[in-house]
């Protein structure tokens, strides 16, 4: 397990994942990590008051993180195995944009804001803080904005991509998701300026749109029954100030 600072740890327990940023219950896990210790083993590593232990293990146990088991020579005697699964840990620089993120939902809520705004910012929240927690959520927002364009697709009557393209700029217009344009038909590559999924993200080093990834290759499959595959090459996320989306037709 690694040890780091000022971090929060996710387990998976029987009754569901778990986080813990305290630095002395993250300090017990990672001592008993591979290993059961004894209680007396586990005060010594921690520097800690017998009480203050006491009360720890206690809770890393009804949380179902760790097990205690008695000494079968010495019913008096404790000791502490690990009974989850690590999972994952806070990293930066995402905790430091998803702290930004959070003071920006506060603004919003206390400004003129619409409420657009507010909703727009609440989701990059719930985004970007699976991110800040250590996970990948690419694969399944990539995945959500397929099933999104999908439904989406009904929308749209075009005939051909130019006239779907200039459907979903409209879209894209009306709903405040950005403003869509078309930088070549060969290779399709599309720019999408103020682009709702990740509008004013600092730049992290990867891009971030997955959903619009996803979105962008349900529309076509639903609307044109064209497979294709939507790979976005730059962001908010790599230092642009914009979106740019290279779009291959697969079939």
């Amino acid at each position: 397990m690694l040890q780091k600072k000022n971090i929060t740890i996710i387990f998976s327990t029987e009754n569901g994942m778990v986080a813990l940023d305290s630095p002395v219950k993250l300090k017990i896990l990672d001592f008993i990590h591979g290993q059961s210790r004894s209680f007396e083993e586990v005060v010594n590593e921690c520097c800690k008051a017998k009480s203050t232990i006491s009360v720890h293990l206690r809770d890393l146990v009804m949380q179902n993180i760790i097990l205690e088991q008695k000494d079968p020579s010495d019913k008096r005697k404790k000791y502490y195995s690990l009974n989850s699964q690590f999972i994952a840990y806070s990293q930066m620089p995402m905790q430091n944009c998803y702290n930004r993120i959070m003071d920006k939902l506060m603004d919003t809520v206390d400004s003129d804001n619409s409420e657009m705004e507010f909703f727009r910012t609440l989701c990059h929240t719930i985004r970007y803080g699976l991110e800040a927690y250590g996970m990948n959520p690419k694969p399944v927002f990539k995945k959500i904005g397929n099933d999104i364009g999908q439904k989406m697709g009904r929308f749209f009557v075009a005939g051909s991509i130019e006239e779907l393209l200039t459907e979903m700029a409209g879209f894209w217009q009306l709903h405040g998701l950005g403003e869509i344009e078309i930088d070549n038909l060969d290779p399709l590559t599309l720019i999408i300026y103020d682009c709702f999924d990740c509008l004013d993200m600092p730049d992290v080093g990867r891009t971030l749109c997955a959903l619009v990834e996803g979105i962008i290759e349900g529309i076509f499959e639903a609307s044109l029954k064209l497979q294709v595959r939507a790979k976005e090459v730059e962001c908010f996320g790599t230092g642009h100030n914009h979106c740019k989306f290279c779009i291959s037709i697969l079939d």
